[in-house]
């Protein structure tokens, strides 16, 4: 009998001892940099993205916050690295929600599981693409390409950051909604399709990178791919204007994250710092300067949103020709 209660004291102050020192941990951090890994290479949009969420995420909570660019295999690289860290609070994922919505369809295997590697924290921003086409094309908006396209079948072509990146399945949407037929040109990089697209060797793109071209009368913007209007560009209009209704994707473009299994505390004071970066009004006006707007929704609702685009994905992909290992 006094064994077995000198064996539950010792486990219960076990058990004490062991919670306290996990709040202890989490109250004490951050006490040492953070790194924000970002599945993408250094200069396009979501290193930016990055950037500025790394900054001012950093300023709300006291800490450094160092960004680390891991690109390769349509994200896979970056966020495999992610998913197997260690789950501390200080290892944070800027992730592609395409990673979890678009690459489950398509890769047999993946290095990480899209529903229980990582910790939701929050949605961070949605992407503002448009569609633009080169200056000589002869049209000026969407109903003009869509009626060209159709006299010139798989003739007419598109520039996209890579196979299955967003402007690819743009494009594959945009197809499959008005029954033209484009050529899709798969490029590196959103910076290499859109340098096509102004030297000619493309006729369109759909991408947010091409917004300066825009400015600079380089290229001739036709709708942004998406059911707002661009802030840089407010005469330019959104999908509803031009009067096409095409079924997009509705969740975020990106989300921030942590390997499964960090401390809810920690988790909470990083959803709450997100939420605080994100209304921001300065913040606000540098995400609309890299064709982005701030789209937060706290974990319950990124994960049904995830969820949504999964479904659409698993239906759209088969149909526009993607298939698992393509």
């Amino acid at each position: 009998m006094h064994k077995r209660l000198f064996l539950s004291s010792v486990l219960a102050a076990t058990g004490a001892a062991l919670t306290q020192g996990a709040h202890a941990g989490a109250d004490a951090w951050p006490d040492r940099p953070i790194r924000l890994i970002v599945p993408y290479p250094p200069g396009g949009t979501s290193d930016n993205l990055g950037r500025l969420v790394a900054d001012r995420l950093g300023a709300n909570l006291h800490a450094t916050v160092i960004v680390e660019n891991k690109p390769g295999g349509t994200t896979q690289i970056g966020t495999e690295l992610a998913a197997r860290s260690a789950p501390d609070g200080y290892t944070l994922l800027l992730g592609a929600v395409t990673a979890f919505t678009v690459l489950p369809h398509l890769r047999r295997k993946l290095p990480y599981d899209p529903k229980t590697s990582f910790d939701a924290i929050g949605a961070v921003a949605e992407y503002l693409s448009v569609v633009a086409v080169r200056k000589d094309l002869g049209v000026a908006t969407l109903a003009e390409l869509v009626k060209l396209a159709r006299t010139q079948p798989g003739k007419l072509t598109y520039g996209s950051a890579g196979l299955a990146s967003f402007g690819h399945i743009a494009g594959e949407i945009i197809q499959r909604e008005t029954g033209i037929r484009l050529l899709h040109v798969p490029f590196k990089g959103s910076a290499d399709a859109v340098a096509a697209l102004a030297g000619g060797q493309v006729d369109m793109v759909i991408d947010g990178a091409a917004v300066p071209l825009i400015k600079a009368g380089r290229v001739v913007p036709l709708a942004t791919f998406g059911n707002i209007r661009h802030p840089e560009l407010p005469n330019v209009p959104s999908l509803p204007d031009t009067g096409f209704q095409i079924a997009r994707p509705t969740g975020p473009s990106w989300a921030l994250l942590t390997p499964r299994g960090t401390p809810a505390a920690i988790n909470a004071r990083l959803s709450q710092a997100l939420h605080a970066l994100l209304q921001e009004p300065e913040t606000q006006a540098r995400l609309r300067r890299i064709s982005t707007l701030p789209d937060w929704r706290p974990p319950g609702e990124l994960q049904q949103a995830i969820q949504s685009d999964y479904r659409f994905y698993a239906d759209l992909l088969p149909k526009i020709g993607l298939q698992p290992d393509s």
